[in-house]
This record gives C-alpha cells, structure tokens and sequence, in this order.
C-alpha cells in the first residue's frame, strides 16, 4: 500500500494572513476553476486515480485569477488536499471505514512558482496531460518553475513509479473515506520576479520563501472521493 508522507500544518492558510513585517494581506485576488460539478467536484479526468470508467486520468485543471495589485512581479499556485487520513495504515484498508471526524493532515498536489506577472491563467492539461509513472521533471516551463508535490514521497517506495514528481498530479482520495476531500487551490501575489528556487523543492520551502513577500492572496476550493456513496450524492443519484 502506498503512503502519503510528505505532510504539512493544518494551518497552512492561515501562515500566510501576514507578512514578515506583521502588516495584513487581504485576499483580494478572484481565483477560478472552470468546469466543476454542481457540487465543486473536480473532473474525474482531473484525478491520479480515477474511476475505471474514466476515459483520461491527471490532466491539470484550467486555472484563472485576477491582477495582483501594483507592485505584483509574479505569482505562486499551490494546491493541497487537508483531509488526508492521518492514519495511513487505514487508507483503502478491506473492511475498515475512514471516519468524518478522524484526525488529518494536508498534503501538496501542485506547486508552481515564479509564474510571470502578466499571466493569469493556466490553460487545461497545461501542467499534466495525463499520469506519467516516475513523474514530470520540476524546474523551467514558459509558464512558470514546478517544485515538487506528495507524489514524490507517497509513491517512493514503488519501483514501478518511484521518482520526483513535478507540477499538477491530482486526487487519489481513499475509497474508503467518509469524508469528501477538499482541493484548496491557492495563488499569491508576489512582490519578487523570482522566489530563487533551483533544484528539487517542495511546497513547505515555498510557504518559507514567500513570507514577506505576499501583496494578496486568494483561494478556490473543490472536492473529490472515490467513496461511491459520495460520488452518488455529488452526482445527485
């Protein structure tokens, strides 16, 4: 059984409410994710594992935000899941339900930095058009720097799909789980052109590096589960 293992706080939004020098940052930017259900639930053909049904698997969802305020040089995308078992023995475990009110932990699905000031969208399959075993390469894209997402450690232990997984990699919530899962998409608005990033680096060095530096903020959020009496109701079966 795969693990998740790369977690981060619970308090991950709230870490960015002020900057280094204590001022407020008011969320301000509009994030939207086009093509949700009537109940926010991201597409199937957005998830790491979906159904068997689905036609195509892990391809990025469009994204769109509005202008930082003057002075944005560039921005940051982050994605995490917080609902995360976090008992992992009990993830997709025979005979065992993952309980609403369990305890949990976050994880990052994407990290994308030192995206360019005049770009406020990222277009559908942009950053996955599909499940790539041993994962995307981080680093340079014309859109932006890719750091690295939970994949890289949830999936280290499988020689079949071990490796370093860059950019978007999508839901794969236990089937199991009481609880549907939230996607929470944020972007910030920077006031540096280059966080100064390089190499192999993952959503907890980003949250560390853009302290001081947050103009605004904004946050959109959807759902997932494989869990089909949740997917019957977010379908309204």
């Amino acid at each position: 059984m795969h693990h998740y293992l790369r977690t981060m706080s619970a308090a991950f939004i709230a870490a960015f409410a002020t900057t280094a020098a204590g001022s407020s940052v008011a969320p301000g930017l509009k994030i939207t994710i086009p093509g949700l259900g009537e109940a926010g639930r991201l597409p199937d053909k957005t998830a790491f594992c979906p159904p068997s049904t689905a036609t195509e698997k892990n391809v990025s969802p469009p994204v769109s935000w509005s202008a930082g305020p003057d002075g944005t040089r560039s921005y940051v995308l982050l994605m995490t899941d917080p609902d995360v078992p976090k008992d992992f023995s009990q993830i997709n475990k025979s005979g065992v339900v993952i309980q609403s009110n369990d305890p949990r932990v976050s994880v990052f699905h994407w990290v994308l930095v030192d995206i360019p000031a005049d770009l406020r969208s990222l277009a559908e399959g942009i950053e996955s058009e599909g499940l790539v075993p041993h994962g995307k390469p981080v680093g340079e894209t014309a859109h932006g720097r890719r750091g690295a997402n939970v994949y890289s450690s949830f999936l280290a232990s499988d020689a079949e799909m071990a490796g370093t997984y860059g950019g978007y990699d999508g839901p794969c919530p236990p089937v199991n789980d009481e609880r549907p899962h939230r996607y929470v998409l944020q972007v910030f608005a920077l006031d540096v052109p280059s966080l100064g990033l390089g190499g192999v680096f993952d959503g907890d060095t980003v949250t560390k590096a853009m302290r001081g530096h947050i103009l605004s903020t904004g946050i959109a959020t959807a759902t997932y589960s494989l869990n089909p009496r949740i997917t019957q109701q977010q379908h309204g079966q």
